[in-house]
């Protein structure tokens, strides 16, 4: 009853206080809730799904522990029931056992008949059984305890009243106990029981009815809290079901949207690849005229041409062969974009060996120190991976032209978790670091093409293949004291992802 009441007396209040909410109140709660929204939307689908069944089974949780913890309270309230049915009972039988002994020992005190006094000791001889199950009854109960005990010393003051009686008859004879047969030798106390089994009865029921009001209401919160829980539980799987299926309609449609895109993109790429044959072949033949015609003109009239027109014929055909050059170098780098990559082990010794090989003619004339160290074997495509290394060793060949003696070292750093990286360095004119972010641009020259010749686009191709193979390039140069190259390669399997 008292939970039953305390439990509608907080609710009303509730009610109002919700009813009288502040004007300002409602955009401080909704600015409260903004952080939790905006780290909502932040998550991942994953993480919404996740974060969805995470709440479904703490809900689980929290409401089975709610019913546990009120199955159990039923349980005890069950046990307690029972315990105070058997206390009720049992005060019944004391009741009776006590009524029916007096009763007998009044009649041998008038009669002296034996046969009562029988009845009498067979009855009275139950109560230290009464006294044992009265004590473990009312344990539980400091108040029924108490009242236990006062009930024990009021039957042991009844038999003892009776028994003084019982001895006056056997030594004096009836005559002498005949007003206390007629008033009740232990009447007084026989009605102190009477009230106190009395006061244990109401009592016992009044917990007995409060118990069965607290196990109703509890039950009733039970059915309540679980049907909450089921709702909410369906809202949330709801929400999941709903994340699921937008993901996988917005994958799908992403997945289409990829599709289109990709179906776009080779389509340019075809076209892309017919434009450079035609620029390749467009280009090269006006290109060869004009290299070729300045050399019949310069043939025709070489006894008259002046040292400046001669000079003026050279800059044609050295600008044509330059020229094309730079289609050629252009057409490599736009086909490094689209080649299919080959995936394959890659012996770097033997790689470098036959690029030295192929590069023997240039090194006619020369003196060049080399330093190799034994390099690792690396997972990429072998023909990629060649034309970074003769581009990088072309490159350090021809920036060390100037020194009497070039020194060219290849290695490879000590070997790390995730990368290999190897690197390419020389003693040649170096750059400044300031203009480092330039290296791997096309077109990208740190020095006049009077000085070295190139068309800056090398470095460039360097960039791209490392970059498909998923890994790095980077360089360190000082002025006049040389520059390293360096190239990071993962371990495992190849990133076929143009760059």
């Amino acid at each position: 009853m008292e939970s039953a009441t305390n439990h509608q007396g907080q609710a009303t209040p509730l009610r109002g206080e919700v009813g009288k909410l502040p004007s300002g109140s409602m955009p401080a709660i909704a600015a409260s809730s903004e952080p939790i929204i905006r780290w909502f939307q932040a998550l991942t689908i994953e993480q919404r799904v996740l974060a969805g069944f995470s709440l479904v089974f703490v809900g689980i949780l929290i409401i089975s522990a709610i019913a546990y913890h009120n199955i159990n309270g039923l349980l005890r309230n069950s046990s307690l029931d029972g315990r105070s049915h058997e206390l009720i009972q049992l005060l019944s039988s004391i009741d009776a056992a006590m009524d029916e002994a007096e009763g007998a020992h009044r009649r041998y005190l008038v009669t002296g008949e034996q046969a009562y006094l029988e009845v009498y000791t067979r009855v009275i001889g139950q109560k230290p059984t009464f006294t044992t199950f009265l004590n473990e009854l009312t344990q539980d109960s400091p108040e029924q305890q108490r009242r236990a005990d006062e009930l024990n010393r009021l039957m042991d003051r009844q038999v003892n009243v009776e028994s003084k009686a019982i001895t006056q008859i056997k030594e004096r004879g009836l005559q002498s106990v005949r007003k206390m047969a007629l008033e009740g030798a232990g009447r007084g106390e026989l009605d102190g029981i009477h009230q106190m089994i009395n006061e244990m009865d109401v009592y016992e029921r009044q917990a007995v009815n409060q118990r069965v009001i607290a196990s109703a209401v509890s039950t009733r919160h039970t059915i309540v809290l679980l049907a909450i829980g089921a709702v909410l539980q369906l809202v949330l799987l709801a929400s999941v079901y709903y994340l699921i299926r937008h993901d996988v309609t917005e994958r799908r449609r992403v997945a289409g949207e990829l599709q289109r895109r990709g179906e776009l993109l080779e389509a340019a790429n075809k076209e892309l690849e017919a434009f450079s044959y035609s620029v390749s072949h467009d280009l090269r033949a006006p290109l060869r005229h004009i290299d070729g015609y300045a050399a019949l003109l310069r043939k025709a009239v070489d006894q008259s041409l002046s040292e400046k027109a001669a000079r003026y014929l050279q800059t044609i055909s050295d600008a044509a062969k330059q020229m094309g050059q730079l289609i050629d170098d252009l057409l490599v780098f736009s086909r490094m974009g689209r080649q299919e990559m080959l995936q394959a082990t890659v012996n770097l010794d033997q790689l470098i060996q036959s690029i030295l090989s192929d590069l023997r003619l240039d090194l006619q004339g020369r003196q060049v120190s080399w330093t190799i160290a034994p390099l690792p074997e690396v997972k990429g495509d072998p023909s990629m991976l060649r034309q970074v290394f003769m581009n990088l060793l072309t490159n350090a060949l021809k920036f060390t032209s100037a020194k009497t003696t070039a020194s060219i070292e290849i290695g490879v750093e000590p070997l790390r978790s995730d990368e290999i990286v190897l690197y390419v360095r020389d003693n040649g004119v170096g750059f400044d670091m300031q203009y480092a972010p330039k290296l791997f641009g096309v077109f990208q020259r740190l020095h006049r093409a009077d000085e070295f010749e190139g068309t800056g686009i090398g470095l460039a191709n360097v960039r791209r293949i490392v970059h498909r193979h998923g890994g790095r390039t980077w360089a360190d140069g000082v002025p006049d004291k040389g520059a390293t190259f360096y190239v990071a390669l993962p371990k495992g399997r190849l990133n076929d992802d143009v760059s």
